[in-house]
């Protein structure tokens, strides 16, 4: 998720936008980082944000949808 902008909300609706997962991280105040995994209906895993510190960071790019 480097590079592109991201919206990224926790689990107390605390709101960050960051480009980078280091910039994330001095936002919030430092901490440990960890990817943050969540399972598809069909069994696989993906990549969906990020823990730091006591803060799941989960992760929304923005989408452009052709009119």
């Amino acid at each position: 998720m480097r590079g592109i902008w991201t919206l990224y909300v926790d689990q107390y609706g605390n709101r960050w936008g960051a480009s980078t997962v280091a910039e994330l991280r001095g936002k919030i105040g430092g901490g440990r980082i960890a990817k943050m995994y969540r399972d598809k209906a069909n069994g696989r895993a993906v990549h969906c944000g990020y823990i730091i510190g006591s803060h799941w960071c989960t992760a929304y790019r923005p989408v452009e949808v052709p009119a």
